[in-house]
């Protein structure tokens, strides 16, 4: 019994990102190695080269029975993985990533900071889709000050599941 084929983040070799997307597609995997137009200055020329967006990820598109082929692959380092298992990377998440790159060049990607005083919402978790108002910030984890029914609760949550709503920290 075959699963269903999934996007998922591979980590590569530092600088090999090209080269794995390369050595995946030729052993007939649908990989996607998201790259970003960038204009370089040299003392005679500027020229427009492609950069790989995320430095040393590749997303592969594979099932269960593919996963450890891709896993042989030269440059490959490991699976990223997400809660013990290999993170899922959603289609549509794929898609906007493609779309924007069309569109857009010079894209530059950055770390969301959380800090003190931000309004958030929690995306992953118990607390899953609750708004509330960071406290403090503990290395992997924000103290966030949740109102439920006139009822202040505090409660630690890891930083990854949080977005944020709207920056009020100076």
């Amino acid at each position: 019994m075959t699963t269903a084929k999934k996007w998922l983040a591979v980590y590569t070799r530092p600088r090999w990102e090209k080269k794995v997307f390369q050595l995946l597609t030729d052993r007939g995997f649908e990989a996607y190695c998201p790259l970003n137009k960038v204009r370089k200055k040299w003392s005679d020329r500027v020229k427009v080269v492609e950069e790989p967006l995320f430095k040393s990820y590749v997303f592969v598109n594979t099932d269960e029975e593919g996963r450890s082929r891709v896993r042989m692959c030269n440059g490959v380092v490991n699976f990223v993985y997400w809660l013990g298992k290999p993170a899922i990377i959603q289609e549509k998440d794929i898609s906007t990533i493609k779309r924007f790159l069309n569109d857009y060049e010079n894209v530059t990607t950055e770390q969301l900071t959380v800090m003190p005083s931000q309004e958030i919402e929690v995306t992953g978790g118990a607390l899953m889709d609750s708004k509330g108002k960071v406290l403090t910030v503990k290395g992997k984890r924000v103290e966030v000050l949740l109102d439920f029914m006139g009822i202040k609760l505090v409660a630690f949550v890891d930083k990854q599941n949080v977005r944020i709503i709207r920056n009020t920290a100076q």
